[in-house]
C-alpha cells in the first residue's frame, strides 16, 4: 500500500479524540490492525479514522467490543465499513435497540409493582407471585427479565 495512507499512532488518535491508550487497546482487541516503520512505531490506515468513529458510534449505542468485532470481522477482507455496510448494519443495530426499549419500558411499568424475584418477602408477592410461581421459569427476577407474570 501507499506510503501516504499510513499514519502515526498520535494522528490516529488526535482525529479520533481517543487517547493513544485507546488506540494500543483498540489494536490490541483487534479491532483494527498496525504496521510497524523502520523505528518501530506504529502506522496505522488513514481509514482507520472511520473505523474507530465505528468503533466508538456503536459503543454509545450500548453494544460490547466483541459484538462490534464480530460486525466487523464480518466485513470482507478485514476492510472499514463502506457506507453500505453502514446502512446494513445500522439496521442490525436499530432491531437491537429497539428490543432493549421494549424491555426497558416493561421493567420501568412492572418496576413499581413487583420486583420480580419470586421472593415472597413482601406483602404484594402473594399477588404477583402466588405459590412463588416464578421460581418455575428459573432464577434471578424472572419478570423484570421479560417473563410475563399471570396478573400482568
Amino acid at each position: 500500500m501507499a506510503s501516504q495512507q499510513w499514519i502515526a499512532i498520535g494522528e490516529v488518535a488526535s482525529r479520533t479524540g481517543v487517547a493513544v491508550s485507546a488506540v494500543r487497546f483498540y489494536e490490541e482487541k483487534g479491532l483494527i490492525e498496525s504496521r510497524r516503520d523502520g523505528g518501530g512505531r506504529r502506522l496505522f490506515l488513514r481509514s482507520d479514522i472511520r473505523r474507530i468513529s465505528f468503533i466508538l458510534i456503536a459503543q454509545r449505542l450500548g453494544f460490547s467490543l466483541d459484538d462490534i468485532g464480530a460486525h466487523l470481522r464480518g466485513l470482507p477482507n478485514g476492510r472499514t465499513p463502506t457506507k453500505k455496510d453502514w446502512e446494513k448494519i445500522s439496521g442490525q443495530f436499530k432491531a437491537a435497540i429497539d428490543e432493549r426499549i421494549i424491555a426497558l419500558t416493561t421493567m420501568r411499568e412492572r418496576l413499581t409493582s413487583c420486583i420480580g424475584c419470586g421472593c415472597l418477602s413482601l406483602k404484594s408477592c402473594g399477588l404477583y407471585n402466588s405459590g412463588d410461581q416464578a421460581r418455575k421459569k428459573g432464577a434471578g427476577p424472572r419478570y423484570l427479565m421479560g417473563d410475563t407474570p399471570p396478573h400482568f
